[in-house]
């Protein structure tokens, strides 16, 4: 506990360093199967530079790094939370398209035939929810 006090992994891994050590972990189980050193050798430097990290004393530096690699992957993790609210949507919701404007409507399920009116641009379309 006393070795850990001050460090930055004191209160746990951040995004980096679960990245880097992911990465690590999938790059030694490929390298494994195809023989491929300079694969190992990535993995060892990735590995390598995670345990610095955690270990490291230097809060603001390992605070800065750990944002500028969240502000770098902002994107796919939205797209990735986009499409997992669409998931869990599906089961109690319909989301169609307005064939106007192609604003993305929801509709609930299990209501028969209706008429959808588009919120953005007033179009009335038929579909089935």
């Amino acid at each position: 506990m006393r070795f850990m006090q001050g460090r930055y992994g004191s209160y746990g891994a951040d995004s980096l360093n679960r990245f880097l050590l992911t990465g690590a972990l999938v790059a030694m189980i490929v390298s494994l199967f195809t023989k491929w050193n300079i694969l190992y050798g990535i993995a060892l430097a990735a590995l390598i530079y995670s345990y610095f990290r955690m270990l490291s004393r230097n809060y603001t530096r390992r605070y800065a790094e750990n944002q500028a690699f969240l502000k770098y992957t902002m994107g796919i993790r939205r797209f990735f939370t986009k499409q997992k609210n669409v998931m869990s949507q599906r089961k109690t919701h319909h989301i169609y398209k307005c064939p106007g404007c192609k604003q993305k409507i929801r509709v609930p399920k299990g209501k028969g035939k209706i008429a959808i009116r588009c919120p953005k641009c007033g179009m009335e379309f038929i579909k089935k929810s």
